[in-house]
């Protein structure tokens, strides 16, 4: 093991590493999931301000929230000409519509008469165009003036000055791109590793099977956070598989981390000093019975088979019936493990099978303490299949348990457990004599990677509007 007082960040867990196992696997990865990129960025604390302060918070929504790229909806939202989806984050609201068979654009929800939020809902609608509900100003799909009431007291008033404002739109994957700076650079510049990654589980061939929202007592920054490392998986999931997983810095803007399953953390062997006891080794039919929260329908591990390859080829058996398509060269990893890319500020993409989710977080309005988390399962879509419509999303307050969502059967304990650190976390950062929370070098280096870009996105930005 390297001596970390040599090597800062250079330590590394115990046991076999992730590329090892992958290597191992009966079928094995695409090339991206062998790749292993990391950085030591520091060790100093994180200050709680940042996460608590409204002077910080209003700094983001200057700065950070009107510059970004962030995912709004999916095309599937907008399969018909006057689909519209309604994208709202923190005083912010966008429409995105299709406006054309082959086009979609994106707009501020305001009107530009008076200012009146043209649509007052969240989520997806329809709309033939855009009306506004205080003077009747009319807009059509593509933004252009339709009808202005009095049309005779405005000879000031044309498209160029006060069609509806528009918003920057990209598509990649199947999701639906906005930003509101109208300088900002091509989503391509932030995507980084995306595109050639996600050449080997491209997300524009699955459907949204089930999208839930809840809403959470934290800021959007911790509630990502808990969910940006495997390293809380030994307490909240009470799990013997935590330590040992895959954390990659591919740039400013993308990181992510490989958490095998169907195997266990070698620290979970190991009876430390001051530590409780931890399970036993475990046999490869004890790791296959582990799994069977799966549904791959197998309890033995036959000679010359590991839990990994049997609950493997059980999943593609069964999901590719289910799916009506051909998973046999899928690999164990993409079958089975918690693959978790990020995108900065706020979105997470998992190319697996099995663990198919995306996350969005964003903040509740203008509530510093408060955030909304998004997050879909996307399933695969059948050779030849065309998308459907998306169903609704289930909205789940505060105090509601995910349990409440029968779709999401085993799951929805755990997303409770995940979630259900947040308020205490919330109390314990305003509680604290110790003014700011300590990384470690490795395994929470995603989160640090965040809070670097978060700072150096807004200060490029302030230092550009200073000097225009």
């Amino acid at each position: 093991m390297t001596d970390q007082q040599d090597q800062p960040g250079a330590t590394r867990s115990p046991g076999a590493t992730i590329a090892d196992t992958l290597r191992s696997d009966a079928v094995p990865p695409p090339q991206p999931l062998l790749e292993a990129r990391n950085e030591y960025m520091g060790d100093s604390d994180i200050p709680f301000a940042r996460y608590t302060d409204q002077a910080f918070f209003d700094r983001e929504m200057n700065s950070l929230w009107p510059r970004c790229w962030q995912w709004a909806c999916r095309e599937e939202h907008l399969q018909d000409v006057g689909d519209t989806y309604v994208y709202d984050v923190g005083r912010y609201s966008v429409i995105v519509v299709r406006s054309s068979p082959d086009e979609i654009k994106a707009f501020l929800n305001t009107c530009t008469h008076r200012g009146t939020r043209l649509l007052g809902y969240q989520g997806g609608g329809y709309s033939g165009g855009f009306r506004c509900p205080f003077h009747g100003w009319s807009w059509q799909l593509d933004g252009c003036i339709d009808n202005i009431p009095g049309r005779w007291d405005f000879p000031h008033v044309s498209d160029e000055t006060h069609g509806l404002q528009p918003v920057q739109c990209e598509l990649w994957g199947g999701f639906v791109f906005i930003n509101m700076d109208p300088e900002a650079a091509p989503l391509h510049d932030f995507l980084d590793v995306l595109p050639d990654h996600f050449q080997h589980f491209p997300l524009d061939q699955r459907r949204i099977r089930l999208h839930v929202q809840k809403t959470l007592p934290a800021n959007w920054k911790a509630a990502q956070e808990a969910f940006i490392e495997a390293y809380h998986n030994f307490e909240t999931h009470n799990s013997p598989n935590g330590g040992n997983a895959q954390y990659d810095i591919f740039g400013d803007f993308v990181t992510r981390f490989i958490h095998n399953l169907g195997n266990y953390s070698p620290e979970s062997l190991v009876d430390y000093p001051g530590e409780k006891f931890r399970e036993p080794v475990m046999t490869e039919d004890e790791l296959l019975r582990s799994m069977t929260f799966f549904g791959h329908g197998k309890s033995e591990v036959g000679p010359g088979e590991t839990a990994r390859s049997v609950a493997a080829a059980g999943l593609r058996e069964q999901l590719g019936t289910k799916f009506g398509i051909d998973l046999s060269e899928v690999s164990d990893s993409i079958m089975l493990d918690s693959i978790e890319y990020h995108l900065f500020p706020n979105m997470f993409f998992f190319p697996g099978i099995n663990v198919p989710m995306v996350y969005r977080f964003r903040p509740n309005g203008m509530d510093v303490d408060s955030s909304l988390f998004d997050f879909v399962i996307l399933e695969p879509l059948s050779e030849g299949a065309t998308h459907p419509e998306p169903p609704e999303p289930h909205i789940l307050d505060v105090e509601q348990s995910y349990t409440e969502v029968e779709e999401l059967g085993w799951l929805g304990p755990v997303y409770d457990e995940d979630t259900g650190n947040l308020a205490l976390q919330t109390q314990g950062f305003k509680t604290s004599r110790k003014q700011g929370l300590t990384l470690g070098n490795y395994q929470e280096s995603r989160i640090r990677r965040v809070h670097l870009t978060l700072d150096k996105f807004m200060d490029e930005r302030e230092q550009g509007a200073s000097n225009e």
